[in-house]
C-alpha cells in the first residue's frame, strides 16, 4: 500500500482576493485580511506547491511569503487508520 503524505503550507499573497479567483485554489483554506489573503492547507509535494506558486503569477497576484507549517500545528488529514470492515 502505498501513503501519500502532504506537507502543509501557508501562503500569503498582497491584497484581498476575491471569492470568485479563490475558487481557483481548490483544497485551500483561505482567509482575507484587509491588507492580503492568506492560503493555508496540505500540498502533495513540490510539483504541487510550484503549480499552485505558477497560478499565482499567472493570475497577476503579489506573492508576500511561503511559509511550510509543522507538522503538528494544522490537520492535514485524518489520523485514524482506515477501516477495511467500513466503519
Amino acid at each position: 500500500m502505498c501513503v501519500v503524505s502532504s506537507t502543509g503550507y501557508e501562503i500569503h499573497i498582497r491584497g484581498r482576493v476575491s471569492e470568485q479567483l479563490l475558487t481557483v485554489f481548490e483544497g485551500m483554506e483561505a482567509t482575507v485580511q484587509s491588507v492580503e489573503t492568506v492560503l493555508r492547507g496540505p500540498v502533495r509535494d513540490q510539483a504541487a506547491l510550484h503549480g499552485l506558486l505558477d497560478r499565482i503569477q499567472a493570475l497577476g497576484l503579489e506573492l508576500v511569503e511561503v511559509r511550510r507549517l509543522p507538522e503538528d500545528s494544522h490537520p492535514l488529514h485524518d489520523p485514524r487508520p482506515l477501516d477495511p470492515g467500513g466503519e
